[in-house]
């Protein structure tokens, strides 16, 4: 055999076996060898354990307490409830994120239209964690729904436990994990500035202001404030039966808020991010026109801290460790 044939056919094994060399199909499995699947992570959200892809390319997010940690991640989403998301969020301005409507009045459909990989289900849309899978039966959908309980004897661990969990668990998703392990380092830091500022004997009262109307915020059940009492150990001024956590309160009289005199008073402004809000009052001038309120102890001492605008609509880990900071900052004066 000559020295030129010998060669070709060296030549031709080598190209042989750098194609084999390549990805090839396994008999046993079907399964292409050499080829990298989809990077997955398991998760647990409140119905169990699931498989979720990293980096997904479609995102839909429906709970309210992520939209800012998303955002800050520079997260593209696909569709989400526009009618739910603040004013300077980056995301309701998009023309590319398709709207799923309010919660009240849904538009299921707009989350299939996209085809989603993940869907994120929480708060006011958890009701809708089952009609959802069967809509996007190829999509991971998690439920991210912190369920406190108005009968809890600890709603403030529950609290800060489900902030904490959502927020790791979007880190393991988006992998960002230094970045949530940031916020929530953030948000221990803002309990203990509160834990250190507060004299353990000074009086709260808390309020929601809505369409120029003062509801209580009740220790323990009350919406937003309720669970700081669990947290930081709050004195409250004044306690009722049969609180609720209603998002505008419980019905209580000015006068009875003003004959607890309060040394401190927490409002929320609940009108604050829904633009053009019917009868919407700014909670400040609510609170200011309140004769009752101008005897109080708070008042007179100007010891009242508004949460931030967005809080009624933005209840992020972010929003909380801000809250938190500012209450720390004021019970320091």
């Amino acid at each position: 055999m000559g020295k030129l044939k010998v060669s070709l056919m060296l030549t031709v094994l080598i190209f042989v076996l750098a194609a084999c060399g390549g990805t090839t199909e396994t008999k046993e499995t079907g399964e292409v060898e050499g080829a990298e699947a989809p990077k997955t992570v398991e998760i647990t959200d409140a119905h169990g354990t699931i498989d979720v892809p990293v980096n997904p390319e479609k995102v839909v997010a429906l709970d309210n307490r992520t939209f800012e940690t998303l955002a800050a991640w520079d997260i593209e989403l696909a569709a989400a409830p526009i009618g739910l998301l603040p004013a300077e969020s980056p995301y309701a301005k998009d023309s590319d994120i398709a709207d799923v409507g309010m919660h009240f009045e849904p538009n299921l459909e707009a989350i299939a239209g996209v085809d989603p990989d993940v869907v994120i289900v929480g708060q006011r849309f958890a009701d809708y964690y089952e009609d959802i899978k069967k809509l996007v039966p190829n999509a991971a959908v998690i439920d991210l729904y912190i369920d406190i309980p108005e009968d809890t004897g600890t709603p403030g661990e529950i609290l800060v436990k489900g902030l904490t969990d959502t927020t790791l668990t979007l880190g393991k998703i988006f992998d960002k994990n230094e970045e949530a392990a940031q916020l929530v380092a953030d948000l221990d830091n803002s309990i203990d500035g509160v834990k250190s500022a507060y004299n353990g004997e000074d009086t709260i009262m808390s309020v929601i202001v809505s369409g120029g109307d003062i509801g209580f915020s009740a220790p323990i059940s009350g919406r937003v404030y309720g669970p700081m009492y669990d947290i930081f150990g709050w004195t409250p001024a004044l306690e009722v039966e049969k609180a609720t956590g209603d998002h505008q309160g419980d019905e209580v009289s000015v006068e009875a808020i003003a004959e607890s005199n309060p040394d401190w008073l927490f409002v929320l402004d609940r009108d604050a991010p829904l633009a053009g809000a019917e009868g919407a009052v700014p909670a400040a001038d609510v609170i200011d026109n309140a004769p009752a309120l101008q005897k109080t102890t708070a008042v007179k001492e100007k010891n009242i801290v508004y949460a931030p605008n967005d809080t009624y609509l933005n209840e992020s880990i972010q929003t909380y460790a801000e809250m938190f900071n500012d209450i720390a900052q004021a019970l320091k004066k």
